[in-house]
């Protein structure tokens, strides 16, 4: 009876705080719970609900910025340009929950698969978030040197004195801060001495708040620095967005991860060798392969052309010519000739339809989307619309972006050492 009357003591005070009591439950061995930034676990949810199209609004232009960022990196820039006219917020769309130091200090880290680093807002950050790691109140804390081998795997490493000093952009962020060790907490396994940059500095709207955890392919990622205890191999299953009280996973090393999966071969561009670039052969709406100009899909490591996943954008994005092709037959099939528009989506629709699904075609894998993950509705219904677009106009892209919506309720596989990448439909939420 006393230990009923404590749990509705405690759901009561959760609720009345505005905590859903779900967010308290721990990670279990290697396997790490994965929040929607919307969700009501997540500090970073907007205090006042955004209506239907202003939250799909705010999402194409976090977008927009997010592919001038992927296509700077496969561009081989350093700096990315900033959209004239307003700031655009670019921040990952999901994170996990990591704890830093000795004793431990939790922060909720924006998963990345194309950016490799970790970074974390810390004490005397100026422009970071009130949520800051405390370097003083943890006793395994240090500052790398200059001479340090990790120094030279930084973007723009300097001396500020002896430590290692980097800047870099992201997103449309400027960011600046050392390099630093200290033992990090996935799930239940800790890792000692892990690399990370430990902010100093930020400009812009960019970053994180709570930091980023960088699972690309380069030196300085998760799958690097813990390759002994990873091998390199990680997946996740994404939860809708539509669904903001329940949680994905991120399922880190070879155990447990699905047996029965498809893969397709794992490109590297020598470039941006830390993206994951797939081979796209072809695109199908319902039972027809669509036309499209051969050069739109073709992975190109000299250019940077191609394919990649991405867990940070929402909505994919196809080069002009292979939108419009898909596009064009989704109309096709659908049949109602009031086509409307809502900001970047164009293929929107007042009136109920029965959509054809797409499939993605890769070299030895085709992955067959439902509805659910073709078709946004507004709240009352009465708006529905293809959640895919063309490139921006803006940006000089050859890079087809596979994105979080079309992946949720999938687990998408990385396997890193067999250069492979696999996807299979799970109910993730």
């Amino acid at each position: 009876m006393k230990t009923q009357i404590f749990c509705l003591v405690f759901l009561f005070i959760s609720v009345a705080q505005g905590l859903n009591p779900k967010c308290d439950t721990q990670d279990h061995g290697s396997t790490l719970q994965v929040f929607h930034i919307y969700s009501q676990c997540s500090p970073f949810k907007p205090s006042k609900p955004l209506s239907w199209e202003e939250d799909m609004l705010s999402m194409l232009a976090k977008d927009q910025a997010r592919l001038q960022y992927l296509s700077s990196l496969v561009a081989g820039k350093s700096v990315v340009p900033v959209a004239s006219g307003r700031q655009i917020v670019q921040s990952p769309t999901y994170i996990v929950r990591a704890k830093i130091g000795t004793p431990p200090q939790t922060m909720l880290m924006a998963m990345d698969t194309s950016n490799d680093a970790a970074w974390i807002p810390c004490n005397g950050c100026i422009g970071c978030s009130s949520k800051v790691f405390n370097t003083a109140k943890s006793t395994t804390f240090n500052t790398l040197r200059c001479h340090a081998a990790q120094c030279k795997q930084v973007p723009n490493p300097t001396c500020g004195g002896s430590a290692c000093v980097f800047n870099m952009t992201y997103g449309t962020s400027s960011i600046a801060g050392n390099l630093s060790r200290d033992t990090v907490v996935l799930a239940t396994d800790p890792i000692p001495s892990y690399t990370f940059g430990c902010l100093q500095k930020t400009t812009g709207k960019s970053v994180p708040q709570q930091g980023l955890l960088g699972l690309g392919r380069g030196p300085l990622s998760l799958l690097s620095q813990a390759q002994h205890l990873y091998k390199s191999t990680f997946s996740y299953c994404l939860p809708s967005f539509r669904s903001p009280n329940f949680s994905g996973s991120l399922r880190l090393g070879p155990k447990g991860q699905p047996i029965r999966i498809k893969y397709t071969q794992l490109l590297k561009n020598p470039r941006r060798p830390s993206l994951y670039f797939v081979n796209l052969i072809g695109i199908r709406v319902g039972r027809r392969v669509v036309d499209i100009p051969p050069k739109a899909l073709a992975f190109n490591p000299s250019t940077g052309a191609g394919t990649i996943f991405d867990s940070g954008t929402v909505f994919t994005r196809l080069v002009e010519p292979a939108y419009v092709a898909v596009r064009n037959a989704f109309r096709r099939r659908v049949k109602v000739a009031n086509v409307t528009s809502l900001g970047g989506f164009d293929t929107c629709y007042t009136v109920p339809i029965v959509a054809p699904t797409i499939t993605f075609m890769f070299t030895g894998m085709n992955v067959t989307l439902p509805q659910e993950n073709l078709l946004i509705h507004s709240t009352a219904g009465s708006i529905t619309c293809l959640a895919m677009a063309s490139a921006p106009d803006n940006v000089n892209s050859v890079l087809n972006v596979i994105a979080n919506m079309q992946q949720q309720n999938h687990r998408v596989l990385f396997d890193v050492p067999n250069s492979r990448l696999g996807v299979a439909r799970e109910r993730c939420t």
